[in-house]
Parts: C-alpha cells; structure tokens; sequence
C-alpha cells in the first residue's frame, strides 16, 4: 500500500516494521489495560468504531511493512483480534465481546478493500 502513496521508497522496511509492530503492541497492551487504569477518551467514538477504526490502522500498517505478505498480515490480524477477545474474557478486569472482533475484521477488511482497489487502479495494463 505505501507504494500506492509513494512512501515505499521513502520510509525504510525496517521503520516500517517497528511501525507495525509498535503500534499492535500498542493495542494489545491498552485492550488487556484495566479500564480504570486507561488514559481519558481522546475521541468520544462508539465502542466498535473504535476497533474497525484500529484495525483499519493497523492493517494498513501491516500491509505496508509487509507488501509482499497480504494474506499473511490479513489472517494475522484476523487472529490477533479474536485472541485479544479471548484474553479479555480471561482477565478479571475485562470483558471480551465478540462483536468487538467482528468490529475489527470490518477495519481489516476496509483497509484490504482501499488497497485491493488502489492496486487494481495503479496496475499496468495487460
């Protein structure tokens, strides 16, 4: 995807990756917070809105750091929420919810549908 906006070649695979990999740290480290203990709302978005919208980000982070590995960060992800749901179901302090999940997979899925579509508008002609 960042070769679609032209920072491919301007931002260096490793940054690209600590990007990634800082920012999923990020979120799983606020998801299994104690609510209590989280910053206050920066945003007063509706709780699911909240997880497309991170997912949407991160997917677009994945799949910059990772061109080459589209499947791989989708499923990656896909996976990366439902675990996060299930260790919140685990905690005592948290509650996992599966439309949370399915709120997550909305944001990967939009962030494939923008990338497939400024693939198929960037591709060359057969």
């Amino acid at each position: 995807m960042g070769w679609a906006l032209g920072l491919g070649r301007l931002v260096p695979g490793w940054l690209r990756a600590a990007a990634f990999w800082a920012s999923a740290a990020a979120v799983v480290g606020l998801s299994l917070t104690p609510v209590a203990h989280l910053p206050p709302l920066v945003f007063d978005l509706w709780d699911k809105a909240q997880h497309a919208l991170g997912f949407l980000v991160l997917t677009w982070l994945g799949l910059w750091a990772y061109p080459r590995h589209t499947r791989r960060v989708l499923v990656g992800l896909l996976l990366l929420g439902g675990w996060i749901e299930w260790a919140q179901s685990a905690t005592g302090w948290r509650h996992g919810d599966w439309l949370d999940w399915l709120a997550d997979a909305v944001g990967v899925a939009a962030a494939a549908g923008v990338l497939w579509a400024l693939r198929s508008r960037t591709a060359p002609p057969l």
